[in-house]
C-alpha cells in the first residue's frame, strides 16, 4: 500500500473538508474547531492517557479520559489491578457540552482542566513533560483515588494520522498517539499508595479530534517499555475511517518511528480474554502473540447511542523489523488491545 506523508498546513480546507489524508511523525497539520463544517453536536474531541507500571510490586495502571463529544462530555477514571485481574472504572457525564469543555486545538499546547462535582482531572503541560492530576474522593464507593503523575516527553517521533470517511466528505479523524512516556509519581487508591517509576512505568497519550460517521468499529493496540535499556513501543490499529492513504501502524525505537503497513488483529472467536490473540502484518514486520490478563469491558446502551468496549490488557511476545531490517525480539511487553463498537 502506498502511504502518503502529510505536509504542513491547515487540517481542513475552506469547505471544512480534510485538506490532505496521510500520516506524519509530528503535528504538521493545524486543527481549528471553527473550521469544522458540522453541527457542534457532531464534533468529537478527546484526550486519553493510559499509564502502566510493570515493576517489582506487580503490574498495575491507570487510565484517564476527558471527552467532549458534542451531545455528551465525559470524565473517566480507571484503576487497573493487573495482578488481581480486576479493574474499577467510573465516569462522570456532562450533558451537551458542545465545545464548552475547551479541548485544546493542539496536542502540544493548552491544558485540560475538567471538574464534575468533587471529581477533578487535569492534564497540564510542563517543560519537556506532561503532568496528570486526578482527584476523585467518591471513587470505588468512597475509597477514593488521588495523585499526580509526570510523564517525561523528550523530543521523539509520534504517530499522526489524518483520515477521511467514505461517502462523508465533511467527516474526518485527526489523531495523535505518543508512546514511551516514562512516568514518575504516585496515586493513592483506597488508602494505599502506588508508585510509578520511570524505569518501569510508561504512558501513552491518545489525542483525537474529528467528525465521525454514526456506526463504527475500531481496533487499537499499544505498548511501551524498555528493550535492552532503550525505549520501545508501538501503535497498531484500524477502523478509524478510510486508511487508503495511510495506516496508523508504527514502531518506536529510541525515539525514531518505523512505519508499518497493515496489521491484522486475530481475536479468538467468542472471547476477548479467554484465549491468546495473534497479530500479523501485510509486510511481515509485526508478528506478535498477545496473552490477555484483564478485559476492561463496558457496554453503554442508550437506544440510538451505544458504546460497546473491550480494552484487553496483557503481554505481547514476538518480533518486529525496523526500517533497516533489524529484527527485535519482544518478550512479555505489557500493553493492551481493544475492540470498540460505537453508534454515536
Amino acid at each position: 500500500m502506498q502511504q502518503q506523508r502529510l505536509s504542513r498546513g491547515p487540517l481542513l480546507d475552506a469547505d471544512g473538508v480534510l485538506a490532505q489524508a496521510g500520516w506524519a511523525t509530528g503535528e504538521v497539520r493545524a486543527y481549528g474547531r471553527s473550521q469544522v463544517a458540522a453541527p457542534r453536536l457532531r464534533i468529537k474531541e478527546w484526550d486519553y492517557y493510559c499509564v502502566l507500571s510493570d515493576g517489582p510490586s506487580g503490574p498495575y495502571g491507570v487510565a484517564l479520559t476527558v471527552t467532549d463529544n458534542g451531545y455528551m462530555g465525559l470524565l473517566g477514571v480507571s484503576w487497573l489491578d493487573l495482578t488481581g485481574r480486576t479493574e474499577i472504572t467510573e465516569n462522570k457525564l456532562v450533558p451537551f457540552p458542545r465545545g464548552r469543555m475547551r479541548m485544546p486545538a493542539s496536542a502540544d499546547a493548552g491544558d485540560v482542566v475538567a471538574h464534575r462535582g468533587a471529581m477533578r482531572i487535569e492534564f497540564r503541560h510542563e517543560d519537556g513533560a506532561r503532568r496528570l492530576i486526578v482527584e476523585h474522593p467518591g471513587f470505588d464507593g468512597g475509597r477514593g483515588i488521588a495523585g499526580e503523575l509526570v510523564l517525561a516527553q523528550p523530543e521523539a517521533d509520534r504517530m499522526v494520522i489524518a483520515t477521511p470517511f467514505p461517502r462523508a466528505p465533511r467527516a474526518f479523524y485527526y489523531n495523535q498517539k505518543i508512546n514511551c512516556l516514562a512516568a514518575r509519581g504516585s496515586l493513592t487508591v483506597g488508602g494505599h499508595t502506588r508508585e510509578f517509576l520511570p524505569e518501569s512505568a510508561f504512558g501513552v497519550f491518545d489525542w483525537g479530534r474529528g467528525v465521525w460517521t454514526y456506526d463504527n468499529t475500531w481496533y487499537w493496540g499499544s505498548a511501551s517499555g524498555l528493550l535492552d535499556g532503550v525505549p520501545f513501543g508501538f501503535n497498531i490499529g484500524h477502523g478509524f475511517g478510510d486508511t487508503t492513504s495511510a495506516t496508523e501502524n508504527m514502531l518506536f525505537h529510541d525515539g525514531i518511528a518505523h512505519k508499518l503497513d497493515r496489521v491484522h488483529f486475530h481475536r479468538p472467536a467468542g472471547t476477548f480474554d479467554g484465549a491468546p490473540w495473534r497479530f500479523t502484518s501485510s509486510d511481515g514486520r509485526f508478528e506478535m502473540d498477545f496473552a490477555p490478563v484483564l478485559d476492561r469491558a463496558a457496554d453503554v446502551n442508550a437506544l440510538v447511542l451505544r458504546s460497546d468496549q473491550h480494552q484487553v490488557f496483557g503481554r505481547f511476545t514476538g518480533h518486529v523489523l525496523l526500517d533497516d531490517g533489524t529484527r527485535l525480539e519482544i518478550g512479555d511487553l505489557l500493553g493492551f488491545a481493544e475492540v470498540v463498537h460505537n453508534r454515536w
